[in-house]
């Protein structure tokens, strides 16, 4: 039988004072929605910023939000007019519930910023209701805790590789750094055969990376990481770069992409204002796409492509619900892959 009352997480204006472990009634859900048992979530670095700064939180905030977006879990009750989905399926959360495939909803003046985790609703909780739209199949060969890091994170690299880069065998992907998206990025551009450059400032996550996969690790610490991208390639340069850090470092990858390369921007370590030398952009007609992770169809394609390649997600860290905070302590350190809370 179920129980009545669960834990979840609740954030009540940024900061870490702000972050409470409540319990609540267990939610019903409505006409087509699924009631999820979650089996955990998994920590993105938007996630610090959410949790810090009140980066996406909704404003006005009326009630305290639930924090993170990537859930993995069982279905354990369905609405009325439930048809993609029955009791006892495995689920993934999808990070933009609206984006089901093509180029999505919003405008111009109004792009689409309805993310789970901020502004809506997120899944730090023993159970999470959603739209049936919302969700979709967890992939058979993974684990709760390994299929919680594919919504977000693996997505936005399948994304930016394969969904929009129609990544080919033999070309050169550069990853910037080792976090979630960063391993996402190499494991999925090993898939498909191509050559892997590492960008990291730790020669030990170098080395991991190396034994996972990667071609080539270049410490950014002891040597210009763009010379020697020259120097792996030949001169030739990255066919893609996945830009982690964003701000001015654009520059550096402008510099280190091939002539016709692209550039993936994915992350906001350096800022949110970017800068780069219009020279080697235009010359190299270099193509600069900002990635918002992706829609529901590609996420299907990145579970399938789990399932058949036999891959499984690096997870650096598993911690318990009552541990949230050290998880984000973790974050703040760098992961080497993913942080995820184990829930169910």
């Amino acid at each position: 039988m179920m129980t009545k009352t669960m834990k979840r997480w609740t954030l009540n204006g940024a900061g870490r004072g702000n972050l409470k472990l409540v319990e609540a009634e267990v939610p019903t859900p409505g006409p087509g929605e699924i009631l999820v048992k979650a089996a955990a979530a998994s920590l993105n670095y938007r996630d610090k910023l959410l949790v810090d700064l009140g980066f996406g939180l909704p404003a006005p905030q009326t009630e305290p939000l639930t924090p993170l977006s990537d859930l993995s879990g069982t279905v354990a009750a369905v609405g009325a007019g439930v048809t993609r989905f029955a009791v006892g399926d495995r689920v993934i959360s999808t990070f933009l519930p609206d984006w089901i495939d093509g180029n999505g909803p919003g405008t111009a003046r109004d792009p689409n910023g309805r993310t789970l985790g901020g502004p809506m609703p997120g899944v730090l909780a023993d159970y999470v209701v959603l739209h049936e739209d919302w969700a979709v199949r967890a992939p058979d060969t993974l684990t709760g805790l390994q299929s919680s890091t594919l919504p977000c994170a693996g997505l936005t690299a399948w994304t930016a590789l394969v969904e929009r880069g129609r990544l080919r065998a033999g070309q050169t992907v550069v990853v910037i750094g080792t976090g979630g998206v960063s391993i996402f990025g190499m494991q999925i551009a090993l898939m498909h055969g191509a050559e892997v450059i590492v960008v990291s400032g730790d020669d030990k996550k170098l080395a991991w990376a190396r034994e996972l996969g990667a071609h080539h690790g270049i410490n950014r610490q002891k040597e210009d990481w763009v010379e020697a991208v020259y120097r792996l390639t030949g001169d030739r340069g990255a066919d893609h770069i996945l830009e982690t850090i964003g701000g001015a470092h654009l520059d550096k990858s402008l510099r280190a992409a091939a002539v016709g390369g692209r550039i993936s921007l994915i992350g906001v370590i350096d800022g949110f204002e970017i800068s780069g030398g219009f020279g080697p952009f235009a010359r190299k007609r270099v193509v600069v796409e900002g990635i918002q992770v992706g829609h529901r169809r590609a996420l299907e394609d990145l579970v399938a492509a789990f399932e058949l390649s036999g891959a499984t997600p690096v997870i650096d860290a598993v911690y318990t619900m009552a541990d949230f905070a050290d998880a984000l302590d973790h974050l703040d350190r760098g992961p080497f892959g993913k942080v995820v809370v184990e829930i169910g």
